[in-house]
């Protein structure tokens, strides 16, 4: 079954905090990311025969699939907001500053005494923290909630970092880690942002701009992108925030327009559209998605005013809807790429069937121009990160 709702409170500007702002416009980001050794623009694939056979002119996937060797675009908003804490720690105990290539000196690591970082996950961020503290030499912490993969908690270890799995969803694993950090000097590095913890998961929200970054300026050039649909995936909400400040920032009023998807079991943002009178919401969902990544009950504070001002279409999917588009992806048809995609990863094409096929969206496909002139553009954030359970998808 698939919800929706048009949004009543969309803006022709953005509401951004100054602070949220100047994480945005530092001249750091993609400096940073570039001075990470298996650091590699992802590629951006058409899809042509989807694209005629759903009725539209183009279907392009930014494929994050092959992202540091970690098969998730998590590591880019990670790695940032480690590397920016790091540099504040520094400047702040030692005075002078603190450059990219000091990062990488075990030395000076050594010398500022690092406490170990911690994050809460479903999955695909924790393993990000784990894989950028083994890679400086500092001890990971990492939170899980019940129920989830073997597989998930294997990546995470194989990272070095030790995993607790919590009796509760990922909700009860963010406050039970900013709980345990406070009480043993951990540096939690989470993507939501919730009251009184808020600069961590700004920067991990500008770190994710040179996603959008790599793009340019084939597919995004100057004046006009080249775009009329974008299919966000919403999890907290901080990929999703950090591409419409991109399209808000660099095209106006010449930006495309925005679809928010969900899982119906954690929608955490179409709830808060529909009954939160314009105020952030919890869901009332499970949260017993096979979307892990996406597995998340309430929307973070930095990312919401983002979603609330930009989003043109939010849509709740059910789990069917994401394997059919994993095995879409693939068993492609004609010239296009085979794409891995886990159940996460494939969110965006999953939105994009259900709009296209399922007769109770017609009024949601019309509204925002979803027809056989529109360029539409997903991201595949994940591969097959529970390999086993790909398998079993693709083959049944």
């Amino acid at each position: 079954m698939c919800r929706y709702r048009l949004n009543q409170y969309k803006k022709d500007r953005l509401e951004i905090s100054s602070e949220l702002l100047a994480a945005f416009q530092s001249d750091d980001i993609h400096k940073f990311h570039k001075s990470i050794d298996e650091y590699q623009p992802t590629p951006t694939h058409s899809l042509q025969s989807l694209a005629d056979e759903l009725g539209i002119d183009k279907l392009l996937v930014k494929d994050e699939s092959c992202r540091f060797g970690l098969k998730a675009f998590k590591g880019m908003g990670a790695s940032y907001a480690i590397y920016r804490h790091v540099k504040e720690q520094w400047e702040t105990k030692f005075g002078g500053s603190f450059e990219i290539d000091d990062l990488y000196d075990r030395s000076k690591l050594a010398e500022l005494q690092l406490g170990p970082f911690c994050t809460a996950t479903d999955g695909n961020h924790g393993r990000a923290v784990a894989w950028f503290s083994r890679l400086l030499g500092q001890q990971a912490f990492i939170y899980m909630p019940k129920g989830t993969a073997d597989a998930r908690i294997a990546n995470i270890r194989s990272e070095g970092a030790e995993v607790t799995v919590i009796d509760g969803d990922y909700d009860e694993a963010v406050r039970r880690i900013a709980r345990d950090a406070k009480e043993n000097g951990w540096q939690v590095i989470s993507d939501t942002a919730y009251p009184g913890y808020t600069q961590v998961p700004r920067r991990i929200m500008a770190g994710y701009t040179t996603i959008l970054a790599e793009m340019e300026p084939g597919l995004y050039p100057d004046g006009q992108p080249e775009v009329d649909i974008v299919i966000l995936p919403a999890g907290v909400g901080s990929f999703a925030a950090a591409a419409l400040w991109y399209y808000y920032d660099r095209y106006l009023d010449k930006r495309p327009r925005f679809v928010s998807v969900e899982p119906a079991a954690a929608d955490c943002f179409l709830e808060s559209i529909i009954s939160g009178q314009g105020q952030a919401k919890q869901t009332t969902g499970n949260l017993d998605s096979i979307m892990a990544g996406l597995n998340c009950g309430t929307p973070s504070v930095e990312a919401w005013p983002l979603m609330r001002d930009g989003i043109d279409l939010f849509l709740a999917i059910s789990d069917r809807h994401a394997l059919k588009a994993m095995r879409r992806y693939y068993y492609a048809t004609g010239d296009d790429r085979r794409i891995i995609s886990g159940e996460s990863g494939a969110a965006g094409l999953a939105a994009l069937l259900a709009l296209m096929n399922e007769p109770s969206l017609c009024e949601a496909r019309e509204a925002i121009g979803l027809d056989r002139d529109a360029r539409v553009l997903v991201f595949n954030t994940e591969g097959d990160t529970d390999p086993d359970y790909f398998r079993k998808v693709v083959r049944g």
